[in-house]
């Protein structure tokens, strides 16, 4: 499509339809800017091109399965409205340009070369390399892009704004060259693959599966080569709330230490009986030794277990209620989640730093505001960083404020559930 016709179409509301799928009809204005602007980042970055084409791919949110993925548990999580959008065209050099706003260099990866590049690690061109590589190992259909992105994606909110990214890329390949034949979760895969083996962070599945698939999914990770990825029928926009990430701008520094014990508790109590991960244990097996068990590797080990297990209950529970619409019950789920998370995982505050609890300071305050009405849990790692709630629509001012009274303006971001992952965006 010629530079000055993707204006006239977009100024006639020609993407609208496309847009409504994962856009807010009251947002539709504003995405159309935003849209004519990466248009116009593309067009001084390449010139104005014949061929050029919009994609979307979101953030994520973890909705259950705290602390549960990494011994191959189960996790519910759901796409969200920020997503990270591209203005992309074909190239005939078999080479992809990937320039992302607010970054002073273009990634620029050459598709005759797809093994790992030691200097890339780490950065954003492994990514899309990585994509490349495995989408073409797969039999796919791999080519060069040229492609100027923007993401709303918020880096470091527990939000995986690299997981939109990976699927963005993969979701361009997969429009462009494959005629958007490959499924999200191959997609998904791709993704986890990519950071896995080019980027060289050990990442899990469930980011780039609750990016790519879109709206909510459970994800059973007791095989991790093959993960059971379940989507869950809910319509969020239907039921009167708003979902709000809380970011207490805490530090996550010096915090490493914190995270991998979780980790290492779950699996010294695993290992006492044989096995490396939790979900190889049954839950009346670690019941039945709590006494022998405390004794070998501490309380604490024995809580984050008993944590684990019930955590893979709700996951289950948590599903069944979106699919049966029953959204008092899921928060009630969601609360007891939070609870779980406070008092047996232990990832609410470091022990290191007692003084210092903005996380449980925020799930106080939520719980003043929101108790009998909504539900509120820490989100993702834990320990510092963001908090979760389910918000009623006529509360959402209130918790806004009264969060941001503590946290600085901006802390409070207001989302909602996006019913589609990686898409292309099309004009009608």
């Amino acid at each position: 499509m010629a530079f000055s016709s993707l204006k006239e179409k977009l100024n006639a509301g020609a993407y609208e339809k496309s847009m409504r799928r994962i856009y807010a009809a009251d947002d539709l204005a504003r995405q159309s800017e935003r849209y004519f602007s990466l248009a116009e980042d593309f067009a001084a970055l390449y010139g104005e091109r014949e061929g050029l084409r919009f994609f979307s791919a979101p953030g994520r949110t973890e909705i259950g399965g705290n602390h549960t993925d990494h011994n191959h548990g189960k996790v519910l999580a759901a796409s969200i409205n920020l997503d990270a959008v591209a203005a992309a065209a074909k190239n005939d050099e078999n080479v992809i340009r990937v320039k992302s706003r607010g970054y002073s260099k273009t990634d620029i990866v050459d598709l005759a070369k797809l093994e790992p590049v030691a200097e890339e690690t780490g950065h954003s061109a492994s990514l899309i390399r990585g994509v490349a590589a495995r989408l073409k190992e797969l039999g796919w259909q791999i080519g060069g892009i040229d492609a100027a992105t923007v993401s709303e994606v918020l880096s470091g909110s527990g939000l995986s704004s690299s997981a939109a990214f990976e699927v963005l890329i993969g979701t361009i390949i997969n429009y462009m060259y494959n005629d958007g034949k490959i499924s999200p979760v191959v997609i998904a895969q791709t993704a986890q693959y990519a950071e896995n083996v080019f980027f060289g962070k050990p990442c899990g599945l469930m980011d780039q599966t609750a990016c790519s698939v879109g709206s909510f999914v459970a994800i059973d990770f007791a095989d991790p080569a093959a993960p059971v990825i379940t989507p869950v029928a809910f319509d969020f926009a239907a039921c009167g709330h708003s979902l709000c990430i809380v970011d207490t701008r805490a530090s996550h520094a010096d915090l490493t230490d914190d995270y991998a014990a979780i980790r290492g508790e779950m699996e010294a109590v695993a290992e006492i009986f044989g096995k490396k991960c939790l979900r190889e244990v049954e839950p009346e097996t670690v019941y039945e030794n709590l006494d022998m068990i405390r004794k070998k590797v501490g309380e604490r080990a024995v809580l984050r277990a008993m944590h684990f297990y019930a955590e893979n209950s709700r996951v289950d529970r948590e599903a069944a209620a979106l699919s049966a619409g029953d959204f008092d019950a899921f928060k009630k789920l969601v609360i007891e989640s939070g609870f779980s998370s406070y008092m047996y995982n232990q990832n609410v505050f470091s022990p290191k730093f007692p003084a210092q609890q903005p996380v449980a300071l925020a799930l106080a305050v939520s719980e003043c505001i929101l108790a009998g009405k909504g539900a509120w849990r820490v989100h993702g790692g834990g320990f510092a960083g963001t908090i979760q709630a389910f918000v009623p629509n006529d509360l959402v001012a209130e918790y806004k404020e009264a969060l941001e009274k503590v946290f600085g303006e901006g802390a409070c971001y207001i989302l909602s559930i996006r019913p589609l992952g990686g898409a292309e965006i099309t004009a009608e």
